[in-house]
Order: structure tokens, then sequence, then C-alpha cells
């Protein structure tokens, strides 16, 4: 039975868009056993995919704050033995960083990565074998080409996530049909005005939807917690983590994003989704192969709050 290794840890969106790569590795490859390095606060994204055999958490994000702490170096020895006791047959980086690298280099297996064209840091000494992998297609495509090119098969046909969520909702968010409006983004400059934010809600909350509104940090709780307060029946959930955040995007009736990793597990999920780009092209890393899912604007040409209703609109009737 082969295994393989593959690493992205990091971000939530790029996690997102290798779990096709897990789809084609279990299509291409019967009896296949796939192993995930991620990162640890994304664990729950790779466990969602039946095709995933073990996921190893890793936390490059948290050492590098601190790396001169001994329980960082311990943390750092504890992972390596883990990652060295398999044998893999191939140890695929999609992620194509430095900081990936590093862990295809200690892997155990013949090691594939993108060649110096492909990827944005010289890292080519790090693998057995390079692959060239164009900068045109979306990061879906990239991921799925580079993963056939390193174990030679076709990635043709339509992207598959394969994944669901279909634990229960959290308690006391199980109250009839709800939208998730992610407001909340990593930049600034890809953020949605407020007041296009309260049009949205103020028109989905008139068909019915009690509107959600998540957060991550106590800015995005504030805001959150400001924008409720001018939406009718709006709530703020407490903080979620990933596992409880999947059902709640699957079973929405509406999710609205800016260019946010969970944005882009709701499409894979299945979840009507709205994706708002401010800054960002979405041709290159925007909603993709998603069963209901669309990109409004672009860089420097955010969506006016009718557009982004007036799709919303479209799906709920």
């Amino acid at each position: 039975m082969p295994r393989i290794l593959l690493i992205k840890t990091s971000s939530l969106g790029d996690v997102v868009h290798n779990l096709p790569v897990v789809s084609d590795l279990v299509t291409a490859l019967p009896g296949v056993a796939v192993d995930w390095v991620v990162e640890e606060a994304f664990t729950a994204i790779p466990r969602l995919h039946p095709g995933v055999s073990r996921v190893l958490p890793v936390a490059v994000r948290r050492w590098r704050r601190t790396p001169w702490q001994p329980r960082v170096w311990r943390e750092l020895r504890q992972f390596l033995r883990e990652l060295r006791a398999q044998d893999y047959d191939a140890v695929i980086d999609t992620q194509g960083l430095f900081k990936s690298a590093w862990i295809a280099r200690a892997a155990r297996g013949l090691r594939h990565g993108l060649d110096r064209a492909s990827s944005r840091e010289p890292l080519g000494w790090f693998y057995d074998r390079v692959h060239a992998v164009p900068w045109g297609p979306h990061a879906v495509e990239r991921n799925r080409r580079l993963a056939a090119l390193a174990l030679g098969y076709s990635s043709g046909g339509p992207a598959q996530y394969g994944i669901c969520a279909d634990a229960p909702l959290p308690v006391g968010l199980d109250e009839g049909p709800h939208a998730v409006l992610l407001h909340a983004t990593s930049a600034e400059r890809k953020l949605w005005p407020e007041a296009h934010w309260i049009a949205l809600g103020n028109a989905l909350a008139a068909r019915g939807l009690v509107c959600l509104l998540p957060w991550g940090t106590p800015a995005e709780c504030e805001r959150s917690e400001q924008l409720a307060a001018q939406i009718p029946r709006a709530r703020v959930p407490p903080r979620l983590g990933i596992d409880a955040l999947a059902p709640l995007l699957a079973r929405a009736r509406l999710v609205v994003g800016t260019d946010t990793g969970l944005a882009h597990l709701a499409g894979a999920l299945g979840a009507p989704t709205l994706g708002i780009y401010c800054a960002t092209d979405p041709s290159a890393t925007g909603l993709y192969a998603c069963r209901q899912a669309r990109n409004l604007g672009g860089p420097g040409a955010a969506p006016s709050a009718d557009e982004v209703i007036a799709a919303a609109l479209e799906w709920l009737s």
C-alpha cells in the first residue's frame, strides 16, 4: 500500500486549497494512505477528509516567536521523531516555502517540490526531485498538478474537496435558518465597509435569516458586536474553533465572506458562498470549484452593497 506525505502547513485558505490533492490521490492510487503535516491551528481541516490517515501538527508559527525557550526545542524534537517514524513512498511539499521545505527534507522518503521558476523561494536543494508548475492556474490546480507530476498520474477532471461536516451545531446556534457573515480578514485593505455589511444584514434579516457574525480576535469581536447591534436578530456567537465553525458553515443558507480562509472552507463544504474581494485577485486564490460560489470584486474594485445583496437574494429566491 503506497503511503504519501503531504506538506501544506498554512494558512487556512491554502490548507483548504490542498484538499483536492487528497481526493486525487485516493482516486489515482487505490488503497493509498495519506498523511499531512499542518499547523496546529488548522488540524481540523485535513481531518474533515476521509482520505487522510494521519495528521501531524507542527507549530512553526508559535515556535519562531520564542525560539530560545527549552519547551520549543522539546516540541521540535518530538515532532521530528513522529515525522521520521514513518517511511514514505513520496513526500510532496505543495507549500513551496522554506518553512515547509525543511520539513520535507527531514522526512523519510523521496522528496518532491517546485522548481526555482515555480516557487517564491530557491528551495531546490531541499528536494530529491523538482517539478515545473505554471503560475497562471488557480492555487487548487497548482497543488493538484504538483502531486500528479510527482506520482505520475493525470490531474484532469474537476477538483473535488471531498469533505463534509455533519457534527451537531453548537448549542444555541441551531434555532432556524441562518446566514454567516465573515467580515474579518487578515489585512485592513481586504475589509469591506461596515455600512455595506449592515445593508446586507438588513436585507437578509428581512428574508427571515438570522445573521451570525463569528470572530477570532478581540478586535473582530468588537466589530461583530457593532455590526450585530444594527442588524435585526443578528447574533455574535462565542469564539468558535474550526471544529465548531465547520458545521455552522455547512448548514448555512448563505455565507458571505471577505478574502478569508473561512470563506474558502464554507465553499469547500458546499454552502452557498459569496466571496468579497477588495484588494486581491480572485482568479488566483478566490473561491474555486465549489458547488455554489461566486467571487465579487477585485483589486481596487470592491463590490457595492447593492451588488452583493442582489447576488445573495438571487440565490435565496
